[in-house]
C-alpha cells in the first residue's frame, strides 16, 4: 500500500511497489562561504547515498564580489578550494525527488544568495512542477541561538508555497537530542576558528537524510 492509501486508509488491488526498490533523486543544495554548510552537505550526501538514492551535490551560486571574498581568508580558501563543485541551476530542482539544503544564518533568515537563487523558481512553481517535491534544511551559526532555528523555518515558508512535503528531523532519533535538539533541521554551532562544537552531528545529518529518502519514497511509491 503507497504512502498516501497508507495515510487516508484507502488500499489498493494492484500489486503495490516495494519502496526499499525504488531510487529516488535527491538535489543537495548548500550555499557555504567558509565550508561548514559544505561539510554538511557532504554529510547528507554520504547518508543519501547509502540509502540507495541517486544524488546531486551543487552549491547556489557565490554573488558576493571578489573584494569581500578575499577580505577573509577562510572565504577565500574555500571559495578556491570548490571551484569544481556544480553551481546550482532550476534543472536540478526539477529533477529532484528530494531537496536537502544546507545553509547558514544571516540575521535569522537565508542569506542573500539563497533567495536569489530561490526566486528564480516562478517559471517551475508556475507549472506545478515543485509539488510534492520532499525537502528537509539544515543551518549553521556562530552560536547556539544565532538564528539557525529561524533560518530554517524562513526556508521552509517558501517550501508551503512551493506545495512541497517537507520532511523535518522532529524527535524521531535520540541523535537529535545528542547533537544539539533542533527538530525543525540539524544545526551546527562553529566556533571563530571554524570548528563544529555540536557532537555527533554527522550522525544527526545521516538520520536526517534517511527521513528525507524515506519518505521520498514513500510519495514516488504512491504515484
Amino acid at each position: 500500500m503507497g504512502f498516501l492509501a497508507r495515510l487516508f486508509g484507502k488500499d489498493h488491488t494492484e500489486e503495490p511497489t516495494k519502496e526499499k526498490d525504488i531510487m529516488v533523486k535527491v538535489a543537495i543544495i548548500y550555499y557555504s562561504s567558509t565550508g561548514t554548510n559544505y561539510k554538511m552537505a557532504n554529510w547528507a550526501k554520504d547518508a543519501a547515498e547509502k540509502e540507495g538514492a541517486e544524488v546531486k551535490l551543487v552549491k547556489v551560486p557565490e554573488l558576493a564580489p571578489m573584494a569581500a571574498i578575499e577580505s577573509n581568508p577562510a572565504w577565500k580558501a574555500h571559495y578556491e578550494a570548490t571551484q569544481d563543485v556544480p553551481e546550482a541551476t532550476m534543472d536540478d530542482l526539477d529533477w529532484a525527488d528530494a531537496i536537502i539544503w544546507s545553509i547558514p544564518t544571516r540575521f535569522g533568515n537565508v542569506p542573500g544568495q539563497v533567495k536569489q537563487y530561490i526566486d528564480q523558481a516562478g517559471g517551475l512553481w508556475a507549472q506545478g512542477k515543485l509539488v510534492n517535491k520532499v525537502v528537509s534544511a539544515m543551518s549553521s551559526a556562530q552560536n547556539p541561538h544565532g538564528g539557525q532555528e529561524a533560518t530554517v523555518l524562513a526556508l521552509y515558508k517558501t517550501m508551503f508555497h512551493w506545495g512541497a512535503i517537507v520532511a523535518a528531523p522532529g524527535y524521531t532519533d535520540p541523535v537529535t537530542f545528542e547533537s544539539g535538539g533542533n527538530p525543525y533541521g540539524t544545526s551546527a554551532t562553529v566556533d571563530g576558528e571554524g570548528n563544529i562544537q555540536e557532537n555527533k552531528l554527522d550522525e544527526a545529518i545521516a538520520n536526517q537524510a534517511k527521513r528525507t529518502v524515506t519518505i521520498a519514497k514513500a510519495i514516488t511509491a504512491s504515484n
